[in-house]
């Protein structure tokens, strides 16, 4: 495994221990290897889903025993969070209990959807190729209270028994839960619940310790040296960090370990946040724009689109207002939401504001941590990049919208290496990826006649620019910002977008050996743009050793 990068593993599992290959021959006419129960281990965790809805254990330890297969997927850079965030979107959404059905919407059918999330791949053809019709025959028949068994989280034999954790989204329907599974969900929920209560009492702790951490600031500054360090204990804390770090030990000894099964995982879920905190708080800081007012948004969107909604398009709009102004997470956004963002973008009856109002509101989301859920769902019809990839064959007002979603997806590490992804797909009779749309876009903006596509477009190219080095590796995609950077400094931009640019075109001339030589060739060397401001002198003294 790749450092930072997790395996994800497809368990498969022949829910018929070879019957189905001895027998299938002389009762269906042809030969089946198996009938298929599928599982994902990734994390350290197996996932699979039944009529109970998502449920993890220990790797292969179900009633099946150790599966007949382990097939490597591939791998995952998605961080522990997102990935836990995306496990309960489904389970409250698409993989509740309720919506399990054996035939269509199965174990395998959740296994595919993690993988293509996780990795981009889906699982082996010939397992989602399973004939429907197997189930109607003898064989199906005498393996179907089998199967349903297994389904319903029960076991076969009587004898199932492991320690595992029922996500959310139960069952549907009439049958009655065992005693013993009532037991366990109300542990879990008595979990969840005390969980909640500690990440409140956390973050009420932690706005102590930012505020005593203020003050502190503040007192030093009139205080003497001495005077500061008489006010610290032995501990080297203050009085007031002291306390608060006693509340948080406090805090975290009050819940029993037994009663918190993800214990671990939400410690990695902190350290993973607090990592990001400090990634962010080093990194080079993106130019997004936050004035977008989202209520105001969707009020429009509402009142363009009202009477032309399907229910299922309704329903969409609807979670959009949760996820924007009721403080809901991404995964209140359904499997129906792009669908609904797709035919507001493919709708020519629609009006253009529809689209503009559509892509300002989702250019607020943008801003959002958890962001990247809606993006990876998009990682199958991609919506979003292939209305990027089209940008010159909208309005002007369209443009700017697109334009404005991409630049405040840079606002967190994941949703603006999203826009980088290699990964290709054919639109249009081309081949494109999303590092070729996002490079159309700042390209098509930075050399726009429109003065705010000029400032979203500089902004956009100062934002690529400072992604760190090792994620801007393709000599083509600077080579092309580059040109177009030249192109631009004879425009006569403003002191802000030669600064913007600038400093793009040194952090691209350090990338790419190409760079320094086609502006020596090409031109204007930046040299000829001196006296500005002194900033800008700095950033064409640094271009200038590169060219000679």
């Amino acid at each position: 495994m790749d450092e930072g990068g997790s395996d994800v593993v497809l368990y498969i599992y022949d829910l018929t221990q070879g019957m189905a290959a001895m027998m299938s021959q002389m009762m269906l006419g042809r030969h089946i290897e198996g009938i298929w129960h599928t599982a994902v281990v990734v994390f350290g965790r197996e996932y699979f889903f039944g009529s109970h809805g998502i449920t993890s254990c220990e790797p292969g330890n179900t009633v099946l025993g150790q599966p007949l297969k382990k097939e490597v997927i591939g791998q995952t850079f998605i961080p522990l969070p997102v990935f836990t965030d995306y496990v309960r979107g489904l389970a409250e959404s698409t993989f509740r209990g309720s919506k399990y059905n054996l035939k269509n919407h199965n174990c395998n059918t959740f296994s595919e959807d993690l993988c293509q999330f996780l990795c981009g791949i889906g699982i082996p053809k010939y397992i989602l190729d399973l004939p429907q019709e197997l189930l109607s025959t003898q064989l199906g028949q005498t393996l179907l209270p089998l199967i349903e068994r297994l389904g319903s989280g029960g076991d076969p034999t009587g004898n199932f028994q492991y320690e595992s954790d029922f996500i959310g989204g139960g069952a549907g329907g009439n049958r009655a839960p065992s005693p013993g599974l009532e037991q366990l969900n109300s542990q879990i929920e008595q979990a969840r619940q005390q969980s909640q209560e500690l990440n409140e009492r956390r973050n009420k702790i932690r706005d102590k310790i930012d505020k005593t951490s203020k003050k502190k600031e503040k007192k030093s500054k009139r205080e003497s040296k001495n005077s500061t360090d008489g006010d610290q204990n032995s501990n080297g804390m203050s009085e007031g960090e002291a306390e608060s770090q006693n509340g948080i030990n406090g805090v975290n000894g009050s819940i029993p370990p037994e009663m918190l099964p993800s214990e671990k995982a939400l410690k990695e879920e902190e350290a993973e946040r607090l990592a990001e905190e400090e990634r962010k708080k080093n990194r080079e800081q993106p130019i997004i724009f936050k004035e977008v007012d989202p209520k105001l948004e969707l009020e429009c969107l509402v009142n363009l689109v009202d009477g032309k909604l399907s229910e299922e398009e309704q329903v969409a709009v609807d979670e959009l207002h949760q996820y924007l102004l009721l403080g809901e997470g991404a995964w209140a956004l359904g499997d129906g939401f792009l669908v609904f963002v797709g035919r507001m973008f493919r709708d020519s009856s629609l009006s253009t504001e529809v689209r503009v109002h559509l892509l300002r509101a989702l250019a607020n989301a943008a801003l959002k941590d958890d962001i990247i859920l809606l993006l990876h769902q998009d990682r199958r019809e991609h919506v979003l990049m292939n209305f990027a990839q089209d940008i010159d064959k909208h309005p002007p007002e369209e443009q700017q919208a697109i334009a404005l979603f991409m630049c405040n997806l840079f606002e967190n590490d994941n949703a603006s290496e999203w826009l980088l992804y290699i990964s290709e797909w054919s639109y249009n009779n081309q081949t494109t990826s999303n590092i070729r749309a996002t490079t159309k876009v700042a390209v098509h903006c930075l050399l726009a006649a429109c003065p705010r596509l000029k400032d979203i477009g500089t902004a956009l190219v100062h934002n690529l620019a400072s992604k760190e080095v090792k994620t801007v590796v393709f000599d083509d995609v600077a080579v092309e910002i580059s040109m177009a950077l030249l192109q631009f400094f004879n425009s006569e931009p403003t002191e802000e977008h030669l600064y913007r640019t600038m400093k793009a075109l040194a952090k691209f001339a350090l990338v790419s050996p190409d760079v320094p030589q086609f502006i020596q060739m090409i031109g204007p060397h930046p040299k000829t743009l001196r006296g500005k401001s002194e900033r800008i002198n700095d950033l064409i003294d640094q271009i200038s050793k590169k060219v000679r």
